[in-house]
């Protein structure tokens, strides 16, 4: 089943001459039960397409369909509930709050989100197979780069959504860690029949996806193998 399509997606920046266009007719599709990667270097148009896709920021023409909502035609409500029961972000800033601790990071998601998200004991074995299940006294401060992104990548989850969008999720990581977010991801898609999609420049994830998109100077194309 289609959990997500875009339809000639164009994205432009500024007006006249200062005018930048950093999506070019873009086609995507991505179903449940796959994980998708689409990949690029820096500046490709990788992250605006990620935001586009959850909604974050709006397309300059195009439709984004998800779960079978045309999400041009909801409104900024239905869009923001659709977000928060639907999608979970794994974005390269972490977006950690600071004077929160790990364990607090999720109590804050249930204030936020107060049902249907994962209970105590899926949570433990999600943090165990991020290697961060001692951490969950620490602050943000206290940790690596690599060990937010795991806890960044484990509040994503955490809401149980059924579309993963993450942006650069194994940036900070070494080969270790990139086989077994790789092999979560995976095991998302396949066993919880979510839709995964991970823009990437890290090639390391090839070996787990089922598609693979390639985008360069904002035009997108899909590899066939």
């Amino acid at each position: 089943m289609t959990a997500i399509e875009l339809h000639d997606i164009n994205k432009e920046f500024g007006s006249g001459l200062s005018r930048v266009k950093v999506l070019n007719n873009v086609n995507f599709k991505a179903n449940k039960g796959e994980l998708v990667l689409v990949l690029g270097p820096s500046g490709s148009g990788k992250s605006t397409f990620l935001t586009i896709t959850g909604g974050l920021q709006t397309a300059t023409s195009g439709d984004v369909t998800l779960d079978q909502n045309n999400i041009s035609k909801i409104s900024k409500r239905d869009m923001e509930n659709f977000r928060l029961n639907k999608i979970g972000f794994v974005l390269q800033a972490y977006n950690l709050v600071p004077y929160l601790t790990v364990k607090e990071q999720f109590k804050l998601v249930d204030k936020v989100k107060k049902s249907h998200n994962l209970d105590n004991e899926q949570l433990m074995t999600l943090l165990k197979t991020l290697e961060i299940d001692d951490l969950i006294n620490k602050y943000p401060s206290e940790l690596s780069g690599g060990q937010n992104q795991r806890v960044a990548i484990a509040r994503a989850l955490y809401t149980d959504p059924e579309i993963i969008l993450a942006d650069e999720p194994t940036a900070s990581l070494d080969t270790g860690r990139v086989d077994e977010v790789g092999e979560l991801l995976q095991s998302l898609a396949k066993q919880q029949n979510k839709a995964v999609v991970v823009v990437t420049h890290d090639l390391r994830l090839e070996n787990y996806a089922d598609r693979i998109y390639e985008i360069m100077d904002g035009s997108m194309t899909e590899r066939v193998n």
